[in-house]
């Protein structure tokens, strides 16, 4: 008999690629939060459950029957609706109760930090301690940038790669940016892994300043784009007034202190322990920048 996996915020894009990378080997109980999430897994091969995450009895009963859960709920932008404590923390609560799950993969984020000055990373790492602390054998992935076919981050990139001027926020901050697939192949290692890493950092196999990111993915693309840099505190100050003036503003102080957020991660250790290999930044952005798409 097949294991049966719950997936978490499995209508994403990486919920989707992991469902179809899985779907052959196990049985899987994709969660989702709405009747339209529901819908882009139509014909996906899983058993697809709306729930709220919050809560723990409609939890235990998607994951019934199931041995482990890959977790990949979380925001980077909080609004007055939508609270990092009840994204993070209590959706972390409510799946450490439920009974039966011997395994728990979760995809955090890189930078995430106790006591952190970021809400968002702060809440991270609480929620990573409630997943630690409930389940011995959990295992927190922290990403940097993920690009991947079709999605938005992608979508972001391409068009400032097809702009001719670019005007970017510290544009000397490191990105570290990983294939989306390759993020997908350690959530697998690291659910078949009879000693599963409790926490690495996951990001790409090179590091480079936005501004050389734009230029890299302007040359899959035969552009040659200006980036001009912008002083970090006015984007501060300019996220601080749309907070001011709306209850779910574009963007939020923590969102870009999240997206500005130096990654330097040594990947060496982390491909041995996990027993893979990255996908070469430039092929990556040839399969995510070089096509045209809707940034779904």
């Amino acid at each position: 008999m097949a294991q049966r996996l719950l997936i978490t915020g499995a209508n994403g894009h990486l919920g989707r690629r992991l469902i179809a990378r899985l779907r052959r080997e196990r049985d899987i109980v994709a969660a989702v939060r709405s009747p339209k999430a529901a819908k882009t897994l139509e014909g996906a091969g899983a058993d697809v459950r709306i729930l709220d995450y919050r809560d723990g009895a409609s939890l235990a009963a998607a994951a019934q029957g199931c041995d482990a859960a890959v977790h990949l709920v979380g925001i980077i932008k909080e609004s007055r609706q939508n609270r990092f404590e009840d994204a993070h923390e209590a959706t972390a609560r409510a799946l450490v109760a439920a009974p039966g799950l011997e395994r728990i993969v979760y995809l955090s984020i890189v930078g995430a930090k106790r006591g952190s000055s970021n809400a968002c990373l702060a809440s991270r790492a609480a929620a990573e301690d409630v997943l630690l602390a409930g389940l011995g054998r959990a295992a927190i992935l922290r990403v940097a940038m993920v690009l991947g076919e079709g999605d938005h981050a992608s979508f972001a990139l391409r068009k400032r790669a097809l702009s001719r001027l670019n005007f970017a926020f510290r544009a000397a901050s490191l990105e570290q940016p990983i294939y989306a697939g390759d993020v997908v192949e350690a959530i697998v290692r690291a659910l078949a892994l009879d000693d599963p890493p409790a926490t690495v950092d996951l990001a790409g196999p090179e590091c480079l300043s936005r501004r050389e990111l734009i230029r890299r993915a302007a040359a899959v693309l035969g552009r040659r784009p200006i980036t001009v840099s912008l002083p970090i505190r006015l984007g501060y100050a300019l996220t601080g007034l749309l907070e001011a003036m709306s209850a779910n503003p574009p963007a939020t102080r923590a969102m870009l202190g999240v997206l500005d957020h130096d990654d330097r991660v040594d990947m060496g250790p982390v491909c041995a322990r996990l027993g893979m290999q990255l996908t070469p930044l430039d092929e990556a952005l040839r399969r995510c920048v070089g096509v045209a798409h809707t940034g779904t």
